[in-house]
């Protein structure tokens, strides 16, 4: 099967489960969605390998808690995932990805200056 980056709307059960497995500091109630705040996963075999949270408004895009599950890193799911983001919302012109919650700031930040993002003392932008 091949892997797939969705925009969740809604959450099935086992979303809850995969959900928790990469964001156990967040419960299910916690994780809403809408025009504004949305969260995009990349799904395999029926699972969730990683996700991320956007939050829109205007032509600005805030992207925060990028994680993908440890068994599945090094493979290019975070990067697709943040790929097909920005693709799927051309209208933003200005993203954001903030540092907090951040295992290790300098591996994110070589992924995120590979992906065109240019470091911030708070996280990173692009333009």
């Amino acid at each position: 099967m091949k892997l797939t980056i969705i925009r969740l709307n809604t959450f099935s059960e086992q979303d809850r489960i995969d959900l928790g497995k990469i964001w156990p500091e967040y419960s299910a109630s916690s994780l809403k969605v809408d025009e504004t705040h949305r969260i995009y996963a990349a799904r395999f075999n029926e699972r969730l390998l990683g996700a991320v949270r956007v939050t829109l408004r205007g032509r600005q895009g805030a992207l925060d808690s990028l994680r993908v599950r440890d068994i599945t890193r090094r493979r290019g799911v975070g990067q697709y995932l943040l790929e097909e983001v920005l693709a799927d919302n051309p209208e933003i012109s200005d993203w954001w990805m903030a540092d907090v919650g951040v295992e290790d700031r300098a591996t994110m930040a070589a992924f995120m200056q590979a992906l065109g993002f240019a470091d911030q003392a708070d996280g990173w932008v692009k333009r």
